[in-house]
């Protein structure tokens, strides 16, 4: 008996893992009302995992009477069923479109099977180029988290990119633009603006919850610009890219305000000559964003690619 023990216990703790490693993605997929047939997925707020499907990323989905919009695809082949059945806990109605609003691999990588089921995919060629530039890439990455949740998945694109910079467009009788977002968090960035909804599915130019992550790619003068531009349209209900359905004055506070403190004072210390590591010391210490999840693994590190950035300008 004494022997069975430590066995036993072991695997009750990883049975008890197991359970909640399946509850978290549960939670993922558990459709969240924004307003009337409008809902989200809110994504983990951790980094990708074999257990999340990579969905660490906010997803969406409009319910008409002539099918369902999903804004954004998920990072996988394998996760598009997922995505449906949890769509089908709130409609019947079958995804006949999926509007991509990023190039990272959680908001398109999934494309591949909501296409097999007749859906039409629409994106910016903006976002589409940059799909193309970084697909190799990001599936070489996916395979070594997902592994064989990763088979089926292929690059697959709009057939016929949007070559505007701000797309009006009638669908299932509802109206909504698709904005380009500059090359904010990746190149090619857009948002999904629902006017007579007051909704917008913000796309990673906002982060709450969490604190955004500026990578060498990144424009620091386009996500601040495109969070300007969201903020003119004046929304009543932002649905982020990262973190909780939120208002403009939550937005504000947890990416506009991140951004004017890292553009602003990054430019300053360039403007006066003070030194890379003087000037994420001098900007290290931000109290006002401490709590948004992993500010102490990404803000340092955004100060020095900010600066990397406008000391190269």
């Amino acid at each position: 008996m004494r022997t069975l023990l430590p066995l036993l216990l072991g695997l009750l703790f990883m049975a008890t893992q197991l359970h909640a490693k399946q509850s978290e993605l549960d939670e993922i997929l558990q459709p969240l009302a924004v307003t009337d047939d409008i809902y989200y997925f809110k994504g983990s707020l951790e980094a990708r995992s074999y257990e999340n499907f990579s969905l660490n990323n906010n997803l969406g989905f409009i319910v008409t009477d002539e099918g369902v919009v999903l804004i954004d695809s998920g990072a996988s082949y394998q996760s598009g069923p997922l995505i449906a059945e949890a769509i089908a806990t709130v409609t019947d109605q079958p995804v006949r479109w999926v509007i991509n609003t990023g190039s990272q691999d959680h908001r398109w990588m999934g494309n591949g099977y909501f296409v097999e089921q007749g859906a039409e995919v629409i994106a910016l060629a903006r976002t589409v180029a940059t799909q193309r530039q970084y697909a190799e890439s990001h599936l070489q990455r996916s395979a070594g988290i997902l592994k064989e949740r990763l088979e089926g998945t292929a690059a697959v694109h709009a057939a016929k990119p949007i070559e505007a910079y701000h797309h009006r467009m009638t669908i299932g009788g509802i109206e909504m633009a698709l904005i380009y977002a500059g090359d904010a968090h990746f190149p090619g960035d857009a948002m999904l603006w629902l006017p007579e909804q007051e909704v917008i599915f913000s796309g990673d130019v906002v982060y709450v919850d969490r604190i955004v992550g500026i990578h060498p790619w990144s424009d620091i003068r386009g996500i601040h610009a495109s969070f300007a531009k969201l903020e003119s349209l004046a929304p009543r209900h932002i649905v982020p890219g990262h973190g909780y359905l939120c208002d403009l004055e939550k937005a504000r506070a947890e990416a506009g305000d991140y951004y004017d403190f890292i553009l602003e004072g990054v430019s300053a210390a360039v403007e006066d000559f003070i030194d890379i590591s003087e000037a994420v010391d001098m900007l290290g210490d931000a109290p006002q964003f401490a709590h948004l999840r992993h500010f102490e693994q990404w803000h340092r590190l955004n100060i020095n690619r900010v600066y990397l950035q406008l000391e190269a300008e």
